[in-house]
């Protein structure tokens, strides 16, 4: 079965528009409360959100799905994404469903579903619910409803989580954060994480007004971070999306990190302290530099398609625990079952911390090649695998040997075709990626 409404992570889209839309939100929690208690006579869904003034009405219609179907509902209010996969599993809970658009604007939404085990769900648990969608609403009696109540101190639960995975013998007394919450759902909660593990904390992008998430701030707009962390002197800069699943980190000269860096430096601390890191996974966007760091350390390399999600397919297939996307998307399995922007966050500091060095220091043997990345776009019925394009392809990489490396895909949401180039000297990879895209123009 194709799935019609799922797409890479949940179902999202702009608010008022199918599918993000009152009715259909009801009846997707509905047949989702149907599924759910095919296996289990009395379920219990969590549900959290991001600050999207369009939460509220997607929460109220949520509630009143699940409730229809007889499953009782405990709603969280505003907390990170990885707040709901971790508190689904704290409370025993059967499923967490999490309100957010991530990084887009306010104008979108969407929803996101989490397993008991704080994992995201399968293909085959997707496929279910379409089904359940395309049958007629069974509405169950009034003695069973579902009912639903507040977990008031939900913040409190998980910022107490968040503080665990942080090491017990280091402190950041003595250093000043800004700390970046995109308007986004840690907007409480980032703040107290690292002013209660003892830094001084300066809060920018904690305003939410319901229309300004991701606006101007967060991790996808990190020049907000880079100024403030000049403007206040400060050590490090902390910068999360709306939903705080991502990451992008600013050290004191305003310098930024990508999460291959970050990566990089989760693995260098563990390395640093005797630990065992038989592999780590990355996705096909990943710095050459980091795999050859790597390498020389031991470590195997994977890449995944772009996306946590395969990210954390590739993780478990091999029973590894660290991987993560150059967007910022880190994983640490031993540590959260999911992606998870502020325990990331900590881990990078408690690098820093536990060796004294900024991480310019930590990352002196990864010097990342530079990237060239071109979109060309499709003509309508334009096949763009030609053997024209596989010779060129092969003439490149041949040049460029173990020096780089060539990536040409087709975009999931637009008629493009992705060229990226990857080499140690930046004309050279300029040029590659043009010479590659010069023969998709005239296919």
């Amino acid at each position: 079965m194709t799935r019609k409404y799922f797409g890479t992570d949940g179902i999202r889209g702009t608010v008022g528009q199918s599918p993000i839309t009152p009715d259909f939100v009801l009846q997707l929690a509905h047949a989702v409360g149907r599924v759910l208690r095919e296996k289990e006579n009395r379920p219990t869904v969590l549900i959290g959100k991001d600050t999207r003034i369009s939460g509220y009405m997607l929460e109220s219609a949520l509630e009143s799905g699940f409730n229809s179907a007889g499953v009782d509902v405990l709603l969280l209010g505003p907390v990170p994404t990885p707040a709901v996969a971790y508190l689904t599993r704290a409370q025993r809970a059967s499923l967490g469903v999490v309100i957010s658009a991530s990084h887009n604007p306010y104008q979108d939404n969407g929803i996101k579903f989490f397993s008991a085990q704080g994992t995201k769900l399968d293909d085959a648990w997707e496929i279910a619910v379409e089904t359940a969608l395309q049958q007629a609403p069974a509405w169950v009696a009034s003695a069973n409803l579902g009912k639903a109540r507040r977990l008031n101190d939900a913040a409190g639960r998980y910022i107490e989580f968040c503080k665990s995975t942080f090491a017990n013998d280091l402190t950041l007394k003595g250093l000043k954060l800004v700390v970046d919450a995109a308007h986004g759902a840690a907007y409480q909660i980032a703040p107290e994480v690292f002013h209660e593990l003892g830094a001084e904390v300066i809060a920018i992008g904690c305003a939410p007004d319901g229309l300004n998430i991701n606006q101007g701030v967060g991790a996808t707009h990190p020049e907000a971070l880079v100024k403030a962390v000049r403007e206040h002197q400060a050590d490090f800069g902390i910068a999360l999306d709306g939903d705080a699943d991502r990451l992008q980190v600013v050290d004191a000269q305003g310098r930024l990190y990508n999460g291959d860096e970050l990566l990089y430096l989760m693995v260098d601390d563990r390395l640093g302290r005797d630990e065992v890191v038989p592999g780590v996974v990355g996705t096909l966007m990943t710095n050459m530099a980091v795999e050859v760091a790597l390498k020389k350390r031991g470590v195997a390399f994977e890449r995944a398609k772009v996306g946590d999600r395969y990210v954390l397919e590739a993780l478990e297939k091999h029973g590894w625990i660290l991987g993560g996307e150059g967007s910022g998307h880190l994983l640490a399995l031993d540590k959260h079952t999911t992606g998870d922007g502020l325990i990331s966050a900590l881990q990078v500091l408690q690098a820093c911390v536990r060796s004294g060095e900024a991480p310019a220091s930590l990352l002196k043997d990864v010097t990342l090649f530079p990237q060239t990345l071109v979109n060309v776009r499709l003509q309508p019925g334009q096949t763009w695998q030609t053997p024209a394009l596989a010779a060129v392809q092969r003439e490149v990489e041949q040049a460029l040997g173990d020096a780089g490396r060539v990536l040409i895909r087709p975009s999931g949401t637009e008629p493009l075709v992705r060229v990226m180039v990857e080499a140690r000297d930046a004309q050279v990879a300029q040029q590659s990626a043009q010479r590659l895209a010069d023969v998709l123009l005239g296919a």
